[in-house]
């Protein structure tokens, strides 16, 4: 690996670590955003299902972008609107002005989601798994840091404004940095612009089984995700934990998904078969959950480090996977757009169920027992993702494969 392939992981680090604290900022304070606003647990809801509901729309969009304004200053763009909404954060007093400002912030947040795996395609074609773990894991890093670091500016500011919108800091320096990465290797961007305009496959993936599958595998995974984000330290608060230390299981949790979304990739690098790695993280995240519905305050730490683990390992390896059915970065970038597009979507509809249940029962066993029996229907669905299946299930003729 040359120091330029170094500059630009760092690009990678600096820019994923800003795709979580807008969501994860908000949970352990989400008793107080609640009393200040008047928010309802389901209404709450939206403010981590509705950013989650405009990264899967605009993940749609992602090929237009690119086509649009190219690769480069989509992701810069999408930076922007993040770095606007965490600071409009700072004088929002309305449930109604917050969720603006989620949806602005997923928009951001899916444009480069969408974009920035297709340059990692390009930049990093024998790296991949390497490439795609690091990513992964500054995602899962930067919502750790959104968990535990924001309510203790909370604290220290006695202003729950504050601790959301400081966000805008990091969004700004990675902005500062991408720009200053491109005017430096300007031969890349320009190159990133003129594959923009280069014809893409017609391949209509919306007629294509394996892109649903993809992206229902996605979606689901990112279900566990955005329901334990939404609602796991209002569920220690439940059993007597206050806000500090439940955001700090939170913080835990995202650690150890940081840790196992560079490893597992790692792991699986020397191997073309991924469905090992992805039923080794479903498994560790089902058993996370059992033990929060089963033993929630006897081994609590256990439980969030499986399910952290198995949730950050099983994202990682489904990107990877979903770029291993093209060896050409369009086409695998714009599958890659499917599948979050499709997979937010399906996702984002995960902490409004739970909310609602938590609304009607009073408990969120309920909603803990739902995720526990879809990550059990992921396990059986990732026997269908064969790499002998690859080639056929995108192919032009294969219309409905």
């Amino acid at each position: 690996m040359t120091w330029r392939d170094g500059v630009w992981l760092c690009a990678i680090v600096i820019i994923g670590i800003n795709l979580r604290p807008l969501l994860t900022s908000l949970s352990p304070l989400m008793t107080t955003i609640r009393a200040s606003t008047g928010l309802s647990f389901y209404g709450a809801s939206l403010l981590t299902s509705l950013p989650v509901v405009a990264m899967g729309l605009g993940a749609f969009g992602a090929n237009a972008l690119t086509r649009s304004v190219g690769q480069a200053r989509g992701v810069a763009l999408g930076l922007i609107a993040i770095a606007l909404a965490c600071g409009a954060r700072w004088s929002t007093n309305s449930g109604a002005a917050l969720l603006l400002t989620a949806a602005l912030a997923g928009i951001g947040v899916a444009s480069i989601q969408a974009l920035l795996p297709g340059v990692i395609k390009q930049r990093f074609r024998t790296r991949v798994p390497l490439a795609m773990g690091v990513f992964s894991a500054s995602i899962m890093g930067g919502g750790g840091l959104g968990a535990s670091v924001s309510p203790w500016i909370a604290d220290a500011l006695e202003s729950w404004h504050a601790a959301l919108a400081v966000w805008a800091i990091p969004a700004l320096i990675a902005l500062i940095y991408w720009f200053r990465l491109n005017r430096r290797t300007p031969h890349a961007a320009s190159h990133n612009d003129e594959v923009a305009r280069q014809p893409v496959s017609t391949v209509n993936l919306w007629r294509k089984r394996r892109a649903w599958a993809l992206g229902l595998h996605f979606g689901l995974v990112n279900g566990g995700y955005t329901s334990l984000v939404a609602w796991l330290p209002a569920y220690y608060q439940q059993h007597g934990a206050d806000v500090a230390s439940s955001g700090s299981q939170l913080g835990a949790m995202t650690v150890f998904q940081a840790a196992s979304a560079l490893l597992l990739p790692l792991a699986a690098a020397p191997f073309r078969d991924r469905r090992p790695w992805l039923v080794a993280g479903l498994s560790a995240q089902l058993a996370g959950i059992i033990g929060l519905i089963v033993w929630p305050q006897a081994m609590p730490l256990l439980w969030v480090a499986l399910t952290g683990a198995g949730l950050g390992g099983t994202f990682s390896v489904t990107l990877v996977t979903t770029l291993d059915h093209s060896d050409d970065h369009h086409d695998a970038a714009r599958l890659i757009a499917f599948v979050q597009g499709v997979g937010f979507v399906v996702a984002a509809a995960a902490p409004m169920i739970a909310g609602f249940v938590r609304d009607l029962t009073g408990t969120f066993t309920a909603a803990w027992i739902m995720l526990a029996c879809s990550i059990s229907a992921m396990i059986l669905l990732t026997f269908a993702f064969s790499p002998r299946s690859y080639a056929g299930a995108l192919s032009a003729r294969a219309a409905r494969d």
